[in-house]
């Protein structure tokens, strides 16, 4: 991170907020998660591996930071129930959500269109977009408890305009930008503002397989695109509702 992305850090203040991030065992998630905790949240960690997730709280609890806590949880096959338990875990643990960023994303298989698998397109929309639906839906009551509370999805540059050989998962991501203007236009001058990060390319193992032949090094790392994060999930971004920004 440069001296510059140090300071934009430095100026958002998260102290005493709840933010939940999905997929925080690695790569963007993990940075997020990390970054909102040494700005003073207190983070829920969730993901499908528990090592990761292990490895994240001990990070943030070695920074000095608020202790986290961790979920593990298989989004392709969490159900209602799962979901709806896991809001009544943080109203009475927490009393509130003041953040939710819905991180996790299934890269799926890149292929021509005919050869498209019809198990890896369940599997990817199901992650990246019933899931999340289903998550953020029954997650709204602790939402509503919150002062000021944010939703933030994930999007990418082929949930903008479509790409040969990216079908299922830019498909999912028109799906997440389609998503977040409709809860946008709903919540539109109540308490709960919904907004979409497009990372763009950026140094993650996801990255690295759907472009196995590139020089990471030339990419921006994750820690490079969190004062978007930051902004988004900090009360400097009261008002801003159903925008699509990119990180960089």
């Amino acid at each position: 991170m440069t001296d510059m992305h140090k300071d934009k850090v430095a100026n958002y203040d998260l102290e005493g907020k709840v933010i939940l991030v999905t997929g925080a065992g690695d790569g963007i998630g993990k940075e997020a998660a990390m970054t909102f905790a040494k700005a003073g949240a207190t983070v829920i960690l969730l993901g499908r591996t528990v090592s990761k997730l292990e490895q994240v709280f001990d990070d943030i609890v070695a920074a000095g930071s608020p202790e986290p806590a961790i979920v593990p949880l298989d989004m392709k096959g969490a159900t209602k129930t799962h979901y709806q338990g896991l809001c009544a875990t943080i109203i009475e643990q927490f009393g509130h959500l003041d953040g939710l960023l819905q991180n996790a994303s299934l890269l799926g298989v890149l292929s021509p269109f005919e050869h498209i698998d019809h198990d890896s397109w369940n599997d990817v929309l199901q992650v990246n977009v019933t899931a999340q639906f289903m998550m953020t839906q029954a997650l709204m009551p602790a939402l509503k408890k919150a002062s000021q509370a944010s939703i933030v999805f994930t999007s990418s540059g082929v949930g903008r305009k479509g790409r040969a050989f990216w079908g299922p998962y830019a498909v999912s991501k028109f799906a997440t930008e389609g998503l977040a203007q409709v809860m946008a236009d709903e919540y539109e001058g109540s308490h709960v503002r919904i907004n979409v990060i497009n990372p763009g390319a950026t140094r993650t193992t996801m990255r690295s397989r759907a472009y196995p032949g590139e020089d990471a090094t030339k990419l921006k790392t994750p820690a490079d695109l969190m004062p978007t994060y930051l902004y988004l999930m900090s009360d400097e971004s009261i008002g801003v509702n159903g925008k699509s920004l990119d990180a960089q």
